[in-house]
């Protein structure tokens, strides 16, 4: 009986060793064939109509710059949310969140920097605008602007503050 197991699982370990051949090297046939037929086929390359290329004489334009006081000015309707004093027509605007939370931490921290800063939102954008001061006139805001960005130049997300006017 033990002679019997044995030459069985020898029989089956000889199936199982020569079946694993004939496969591994009909994948290898496969790839050959197919390398082969690639190469065999002619290379066509249709020839290249080159024409030359004619520029049109170039027209100088005067760009007018706009003044570094005027740029940046976003115009939305905000309801204050947390802060003191209403807020005027120009606003100088040095964060914008999606949440409630971190708008109150960066208000808190220009808080302790002696700022007065109040948090506003926008319904139609759902953002939290951290406002650092407000002016009624666009010039006193730019400049006021272009100051919190002097004393934060080592912060980078304050570089880009920017002015709200206030839609009513």
């Amino acid at each position: 009986m033990k002679k019997l197991a044995f030459l069985g699982m020898g029989l089956c370990i000889a199936l199982a060793f020569s079946s694993c051949k004939s496969s591994e090297s009909a994948y290898k046939k496969a790839y050959e064939k197919a390398k082969q037929q690639e190469l065999a086929e002619p290379q066509v390359t249709e020839p290249v109509e080159v024409s030359p290329v004619v520029s049109a004489p170039v027209e100088a334009k005067v760009v007018e710059s706009v003044p570094v006081a005027t740029a940046g000015v976003r115009q939305e309707k905000v309801d204050i949310i947390s802060g003191v004093g209403g807020l005027k027509d120009y606003s100088v605007v040095c964060g914008s969140f999606s949440v409630k939370a971190n708008a109150e931490s960066l208000k808190d921290f220009l808080d302790k920097e002696g700022y007065s800063a109040v948090i506003a939102f926008n319904p139609d954008a759902a953002m939290y605008r951290v406002i650092v001061s407000t002016f009624a006139d666009r010039a006193s805001a730019a400049d006021a602007r272009d100051a919190f960005k002097s004393k934060y130049s080592n912060r980078k997300d304050f570089q880009s503050a920017w002015l709200l006017y206030r839609l009513k």
